[in-house]
């Protein structure tokens, strides 16, 4: 067990004619060398250790700076891609928009040429329909007439006539 302080202090020598025994004194200087030279030993490494942890330390310190640095950069370009992705976002949605309103005024415009179309055939069968009416009915007035049974009839004598001429000549 080693020498404590206090071990130190309250040891006592025998004396002897000459003074204190030398042979105990000796074997206590020996001791209290030997306990002095394993506490300077161990004050060594402890400081060695010390010197070694504080290093670590350091580096542990530094790499915690790095890491908070890292940190809130990362978070920096995450808010970064957060707002440009909400500005990307905002311009699909306005180019969007802006092909939604193209697509709905063509569809309004071939649909107003279609109903325009459509509207220019419906007259032109009621031209067509009001002609041939009047066809018809000009037609069958011709037929209630009954002017074209004179017309054989003047075409016949007409007939009859050249062929006289014709013996005749």
């Amino acid at each position: 067990m080693p020498l404590t302080p206090l071990d130190i202090q309250n040891k006592e020598f025998s004396v002897t004619l000459r003074g204190f025994n030398r042979e105990e004194v000796n074997d206590f200087l020996d001791r209290l060398t030997k306990d002095y030279e394993e506490i300077i030993k161990e004050n060594v490494q402890m400081k060695e250790q010390v010197e070694s942890l504080d290093g670590k330390l350091e580096h542990y310190k530094r790499i915690e700076e790095t890491l908070q640095k890292a940190i809130v950069i990362a978070q920096d370009t995450a808010e970064e891609v957060k707002r440009n992705a909400s500005k990307e976002a905002e311009l699909i949605r306005r180019e969007a928009e802006k092909d939604a309103a193209r697509i709905i005024e063509e569809a309004r415009y071939k649909a107003s040429k279609i109903i325009a179309e459509h509207e220019d055939l419906n007259k032109q069968a009621q031209v067509f329909k009001l002609r041939l009416r009047s066809l018809v009915e000009a037609q069958l007035a011709a037929l209630e007439q009954e002017t074209w049974l004179n017309y054989q009839e003047d075409e016949k004598l007409q007939g009859e006539e050249d062929n006289q001429e014709d013996q005749t000549a």
